[in-house]
């Protein structure tokens, strides 16, 4: 039988065995804002095959170089950090009240188990909340951060610092990476340490399939993004770099409660997402869309009003104006413990940045007026 052009072609999968391992140990691994070392070191290991160099900076972003000496350089990038909180105040009874580090999610934390990382080693301890039994009758009160605490199983104060627990602790979720239906991977951080997953994901194609870059390729795992940036406004301020390929997760808003005329119309399984905003260049972003239609790789649009609220942002607007652009990852449940991608959307996503670098040429030009 003829094939049909709008026949869907059958999946090639790129991320491979070894790499899921990878994967599955890199989520697993808690990176919080701030204190995301053990996660880059990870990182880093696992790229060392594929790059020429790599280095950290001052706060922790790392980075891996390819043709380190070419003098025009291209970035890919992804933030290293998850959403964490921190110890605020410790009650004479020992429970624990806690602050944000990052947009840590105060509704989703009653009942959760959680890990307090302290010189001591790891504390455990979990968000307690009133019995059903003992609000019944009553208006109920929504979590908030004045209500939600941690209790590690201590009667005093004295008793939870002899732990090691002192105010500026930093505390994250136990859940840990699964499969779920051999469709989705399920974990928390998944923003945006998948992002980290795929560009290093890239950098192993680029050796394996012995591509040959005409300019310096820094594979960047920026720390500090989920604060404001701050990784990112750092180290393109020390790469300098002359395009910019910046990859993160976007909400899939197919899912209950979420108003797709504010919020667009994306879902994970139906491809990476290109957007449009004023700090993504243009030229650039229509090489990675004419990319994406040359090698069959789905891809959905999204539009964004003033700002794209990632490390997009830093790099565009760095060094008098780099040309960036963003490629995101369609996710459900965004700062949860239980993010979801479609393991297509992971492969194209690589896929797709993949093809784009061997599109930009020795001191490509994208200005508009050339």
């Amino acid at each position: 039988m003829t094939k049909k052009k709008d026949d869907k072609q059958k999946h090639v999968s790129v991320v491979t065995k070894k790499s899921l391992q990878f994967f599955e140990e890199y989520i697993n691994n808690p990176s919080p804002t701030g204190f995301e070392y053990p996660g880059q070191k990870l990182w880093l290991d696992y790229l060392k095959p594929y790059i020429d160099e790599s280095f950290i900076d001052n706060y922790g972003t790392a980075v891996g170089v390819i043709n380190p000496t070419a003098e025009y350089r291209v970035v890919i990038e992804a933030h290293a950090d998850e959403i964490s909180w921190f110890v605020n105040y410790i009650t004479p009874e020992g429970l624990i009240y806690v602050i944000r580090n990052g947009g840590s999610d105060h509704q989703i934390a009653p009942s959760k188990r959680v890990n307090i990382h302290t010189d001591k080693g790891m504390v455990k301890a979990v968000f307690g909340w009133p019995a059903i039994h003992t609000r019944s009758g009553e208006k109920e009160e929504a979590p908030a951060l004045k209500n939600i605490f941690l209790d590690c199983g201590c009667t005093s104060k004295d008793e939870v610092e002899a732990l090691g627990i002192h105010v500026g602790c930093v505390i994250t979720y136990e859940d840990e990476f699964m499969v779920l239906n051999d469709r989705y991977y399920v974990g928390r951080a998944l923003d945006n340490r998948a992002g980290g997953f795929m560009i290093a994901e890239v950098a192993r194609l680029l050796k394996e399939n012995n591509q040959k870059l005409p300019f310096a390729l820094y594979i960047v795992n920026s720390v500090q993004e989920e604060i404001g940036l701050r990784g990112a406004e750092m180290i393109a301020d020390r790469i300098k770099p002359h395009v910019a390929i910046v990859t993160d997760v976007t909400h899939d808003t197919s899912t209950p409660m979420i108003n797709k005329i504010t919020q667009g119309d994306l879902a994970c399984g139906k491809g990476p997402v290109v957007s449009y905003a004023p700090a993504v260049q243009t030229n650039l972003n229509k090489l990675l869309i004419q990319t994406a239609e040359k090698n069959d790789i789905p891809f959905q649009r999204q539009a964004s009003s003033r700002s794209t609220g990632t490390d997009t942002d830093a790099f565009a607007y760095s060094n008098g104006g780099v040309p960036s652009a963003l490629i995101s990852l369609p996710l459900r449940y965004m700062h949860t413990t239980v993010e979801m991608i479609h393991k297509e959307d992971v492969d194209n996503v690589i896929s797709l940045i993949y093809h784009s670098l061997l599109n930009i040429e020795k001191d490509h030009d994208f200005k508009y007026n050339k």
